[in-house]
């Protein structure tokens, strides 16, 4: 029986009798994984809070549908329990793993299976899922690692995924991200405080300013300056100025991050060192021995590879290999100014996309920044190769964005930008929008993505041979206020929902998520320039590929 199960500590016998029982019972499954692929066995619509009206969109049912169907998988995640004291939530460091079959040799290309038990901190098992787990193998001397898939069964128990993807000894390292105590806490502040980082605009004229509040949404009766977007229907509000009309804004600026936010009993699941990225134990070998495949089967396992393959790519000796197609290495300057010879190329979004101009600006000695008068780390920006007919952009998105100044007349809406380029075979298009999104409820989210796709349909129906790019979200280093406002967990959502809806509109994919996850180097926000080397490797393997 199941009870039997949870008193054997993860003996292999019992191991037996669990995956009996998950086999003939009816268990409640809840799929995740590291790229941001969900799958649920229903789709019903949830309740929502209503969000400023944004219940109130005038969207077609196709639209309406693919809301719900996003809204109800991510909410599915999190289990309805009521309030659970800290000593009955997730402690990673009872929590154990087991590796079934770990005494087998697998060949390359072979499914390992890991299976997760999470116990509370009286070391007693947890009856529900909801946790978030981040799982990736890897071999240190190899600089080599890949991704996991986790099932969540919404019993305490989890499996993990992995397709075995080089030979050697490869280890496995699971990780307990968030308790599912914690998940419901951001959950609630997700919804419910969409306020808590807040946004400020200085509007002058003459010898007069003023400093107002602004926000997608602002409380009260106060009189509002309305600054949404005539064309895309953005909506962005700022308290208006006493003494000066809203035509007088000048600067919109982080104001800055909501303080108290947590009860005592919330903030005991969100401790550095207790329950935030700790890593789950292994109650038995960590590792296991992988063989090379024959050349023949090799070859048939690269032929395999389906449009849904998962793990999206592997690192290799620090080099990140895609798995449906052959990426490039851009090692030398040259290479990537022959690549990008005669071309416009037009970065648009956060700060993780600012990255790639910068790492281009600065490897790329021909590629001269030209000195627009922008604020550091703000943008717009422009590199010019005179020499190669090269002109490179940077330009941030609309708000909300958390930058520390930008002017009013910069405030551009990717879709809009997107809907001034002519395009074509020398036009080169990348988006990043995810990072300043993480504290709204996820239908602001999905409007953006949704003006932004309608954008990215009419530039490649205009002119498709234009090569537009998305780069994904990826992981960072959390902390417990970090937590609240940045959180993988957060932004694992919206990963999610940008994958499925840019799946299948002719768009290449840079997939910093698992890039991130992947390598040995610790989660930043801004990663480390040996992984943005592999995403530009990517991105300009999309601009110029190998000749076929």
């Amino acid at each position: 029986s199941f009870s039997n199960f949870l008193r054997c500590n993860g003996n292999f016998c019992c191991l037996c009798l669990l995956l009996q029982y998950l086999d003939h019972e009816t268990v409640s499954a809840t799929f995740i994984d590291s790229s941001g692929q969900f799958v649920s066995p229903q789709v019903t619509r949830i309740s929502r809070n209503p969000y400023c009206g944004y219940d109130q969109q005038t969207l077609s049912s196709q639209e309406r549908m693919e809301e719900d169907s996003l809204l109800a998988a991510l909410h599915g995640q999190v289990p309805d329990m009521g309030p659970v004291p800290f000593v009955k939530s997730t402690d990673p460091s009872s929590s154990y793993f087991v590796i079934l079959n770990s005494a087998a040799f697998f060949k390359v290309g072979s499914q390992l299976e890991v299976l997760v038990h999470v116990q509370d901190f009286q070391r007693k098992p947890k009856k529900y899922g909801g946790d978030y787990l981040q799982a990736r193998i890897h071999s240190p001397k190899l600089q080599a690692g890949a991704v996991g898939r986790v099932v969540d069964y919404q019993n305490g128990f989890y499996k993990v995924f992995f397709t075995l993807l080089w030979p050697g000894k490869v280890k496995v390292s699971i990780s307990l991200v968030h308790p599912s105590e914690g998940i419901r806490v951001l959950q609630h502040l997700q919804e419910d405080k969409p306020d808590r980082v807040y946004f400020k605009s200085l509007f002058r004229s003459g010898r007069i300013s003023e400093t107002t509040e602004c926000n997608v949404c602002l409380p009260g009766n106060l009189p509002l300056c309305n600054f949404t977007d005539l064309y895309t229907g953005e909506p962005w509000f700022c308290f208006k100025p006493k003494k000066l009309p809203c035509s007088s804004r000048i600067t919109h600026f982080k104001g800055g991050y909501l303080k108290g936010l947590l009860t005592a009993a919330e903030s005991a699941f969100f401790q550095s060192g207790v329950n935030i990225k700790m890593p789950i134990n292994s109650s038995g070998p960590d590792w296991v021995t992988v063989i090379p495949r024959r050349i023949q089967e090799t070859n048939n396992l690269e032929l395999s590879q389906s449009s849904g393959t998962f793990p999206s790519g592997y690192y290799y000796k620090d080099q990140w290999r895609p798995r449906k197609f052959k990426m490039r290495q851009f090692n030398d300057p040259d290479n990537i100014t022959e690549c990008l010879q005669r071309k416009v190329v037009h970065l648009f979004g956060d700060s993780t996309i600012r990255q790639w101009f910068e790492y281009l600006t600065t490897f790329v000695p021909d590629l001269v920044e030209f000195n627009l008068g922008s604020p550091k780390n703000v943008g717009p920006f422009l590199a010019v190769d005179q020499k190669h007919n090269i002109l490179l952009k940077y330009r941030c998105h609309g708000p909300p964005i958390r930058f520390t100044t930008v002017f009013s007349s910069e405030l551009r809406y990717v879709a809009n930008e997107l809907n001034g380029i002519v395009g074509g075979k020398n036009t080169v298009v990348a988006i990043a929008v995810w990072s300043h999104f993480s504290t709204f409820p996820l239908e602001v989210y999905i409007r953006r993505l949704r003006n932004i796709r309608r954008a990215v349909v009419r530039l490649l129906d205009r002119s498709p041979k234009t090569v537009v790019v998305i780069r994904t979200a990826n992981a960072q280093e959390l902390g417990p206020e970090v937590s609240l406002f940045n959180s993988d967990w957060y932004n694992f959502q919206l990963d999610t929902i940008l994958r499925r809806m840019f799946s299948g509109v002719g768009v290449y994919l840079v997939d910093a998520w698992e890039m991130t996850l992947a390598h040995y180097l610790p989660h930043k926000l801004h990663p480390d320039e040996v992984i943005v080397k592999n995403q530009l490797d990517m991105f300009l393997s999309f601009v110029c590929p190998f000749e076929t």
